[in-house]
């Protein structure tokens, strides 16, 4: 397989942009920019960061607590920050539960050390969810190579067209319904 190719392939996938925050080995924050993270479970509650074996963040990051930070649209800069490009003005830290989080992401997940395991030149980490910050924001995102932001779908067609809209449920409390076999019965009667 071309490597060159596969990457393009999996660059097809949009996803979001994420920070993995944790302490170094002197216990000062530390961060890596990484798009490969997934909801691995509800019960109990799992989170799955993947990062290049050869990352300082791999070290850091075995058999301790981290933080998935999910950038808000608005935080390229620190996006590029922790790929490896320093801002001029270094990102705000806080502290969180389990490892240090950044401020003004679109979401936290803070996390307990799960399991590890091999995933060739990566290593798939997966913590035990702690808790979660939810502040509402839009998410950077990330497509065939390059940074985005959502925006909706132009369709031409308003939501409000639609019976699915969850604005007004599928159906109105007056609804009233025939069970198919009596529905079936009386049509052959009629």
């Amino acid at each position: 397989m071309n490597p060159r190719e596969l990457r393009d392939a999996f660059g097809q996938f949009a996803t979001g942009v994420t920070v993995v925050t944790c302490t170094n080995a002197e216990g000062q924050p530390h961060g890596a920019t990484v798009n490969a993270f997934t909801a691995v479970s509800l019960d109990p509650p799992l989170a799955q960061v993947t990062l290049g074996r050869t990352s300082k963040a791999c070290d850091f990051l075995k058999g301790k607590p981290f933080a998935i930070n999910v950038l808000a649209a608005d935080q390229l800069d620190v996006a590029w920050h922790f790929a490896g490009r320093p801002a001029d003005e270094a990102p705000a830290w806080l502290d969180g539960p389990t490892a240090p989080v950044l401020e003004g992401t679109a979401t936290t997940i803070s996390c307990r050390p799960w399991r590890t395991y091999d995933g060739g030149d990566h290593l798939i980490v997966i913590g035990e969810v702690e808790q979660v910050v939810v502040p509402g924001r839009d998410p950077l995102l990330f497509h065939g190579g390059a940074f985005r932001h959502l925006s909706p779908l132009e369709t031409g067609i308003h939501w409000d067209g639609s019976i699915d809209n969850p604005d007004h449920g599928w159906f109105d409390a007056t609804a009233t319904f025939t069970p198919l076999a009596q529905s079936a019965a009386l049509s052959t009667s009629a």
